[in-house]
């Protein structure tokens, strides 16, 4: 008899965490298929690489130094912090389950990078080697990912907020130091999004079985935290929204005017066209992570 119960519980409980994972996996092949394996995507990637020498010699001494204190800000951000988290809050299975995701997301993104995934010669000029995804924009996020999964849901939303800002910026400094392109940051953002979920699964998995007043018990407490801090998010969300379809948008058009530019129209696209494509590389990184950002903070509203 209890079986039907708990079908049913885990499919409450699992259904939105197993429909993130569909999306980013559809999200994450299909960004590796357009601008790794075809020819129009390698070339609109490459532009945006090339374009990263716009103002070089100004960011590049900053972008450096982000790059070289990611590891470390990592292990002092997604350790240090979540173990305070952790004893405060005392959610060892959540706190196991999140080290567990991230560990998961960077090793495997480095399998892909180096053993599984290819990039095939399609006569573009530029760096011809795989860098997809991420490795630096992978630790970065996964860091961010564990304390946003260990924090009590009334400071989530925040700990999502900044967790996006410091991947997003060790992404951003990656393109602009030339060392990945716009799809290798937004691929890692998308991986370990992908992780998280599955994490997600699991730590739904709490709810199969029991009891069911207990379980009404805490589905009531969640909602109280939910509507606690349902002014932050309300105020924030708004926001977020917003800076997500200007970036979105800017993103779309530098991508048009990319692939115009780099069509039979012109003789060359020139320092212009690589600027655009840079900037419009940026922006589809910032609208990743906002977006991002913004679906796990609700998906994992419910989360204890």
């Amino acid at each position: 008899m209890r079986n039907p119960s708990i079908l049913s519980s885990l499919r409450q409980g699992s259904f939105g965490y197993l429909a993130g994972v569909a999306l980013t996996t559809v999200a994450f092949i299909g960004l590796y298929l357009f601008f790794v394996r075809s020819h129009a995507g390698q070339e609109a990637d490459q532009l945006a690489y090339d374009g990263a020498e716009f103002g070089r010699s100004s960011i590049t001494p900053f972008t450096g130094r982000v790059l070289d204190s990611v590891p470390d800000v990592a292990v002092a951000f997604g350790v240090v912090l979540t173990a305070v988290i952790a004893l405060v809050r005392r959610n060892w299975r959540t706190l196991i389950v999140a080290l567990a995701a991230a560990a998961a997301a960077t090793a495997t993104a480095q399998l892909l990078k180096y053993g599984i995934l290819s990039r095939p010669d399609l006569a573009v000029e530029g760096y011809a080697g795989n860098s997809f995804p991420s490795g630096h924009t992978t630790v970065a996020a996964a860091s961010a990912l564990v304390v946003f999964l260990v924090a009590s849901p009334r400071t989530r939303p925040m700990v999502a907020g900044w967790g996006t800002a410091f991947a997003v910026l060790a992404g951003v400094a990656t393109l602009a130091n030339q060392w990945h392109r716009p799809s290798d940051v937004i691929a890692a953002l998308l991986w370990v999004a992908l992780w998280g979920c599955l994490a997600g699964v699991v730590l739904a998995w709490r709810r199969v079985g029991a009891d069911p007043r207990a379980d009404a018990a805490a589905s009531a407490t969640a909602a109280t935290r939910r509507l606690s801090f349902t002014g932050l998010r309300r105020s924030t969300v708004r926001v977020v929204r917003w800076l997500s379809i200007g970036c979105g948008a800017l993103s779309a058009l530098a991508f048009i005017a990319t692939l115009v530019l780099n069509s039979s129209l012109f003789d060359a696209v020139g320092v212009f066209g690589t600027v655009v494509a840079y900037l419009g590389g940026v922006a589809a990184i910032v609208t990743a992570g906002l977006l991002l950002a913004l679906g796990g903070t609700r998906l994992f509203a419910r989360l204890p």
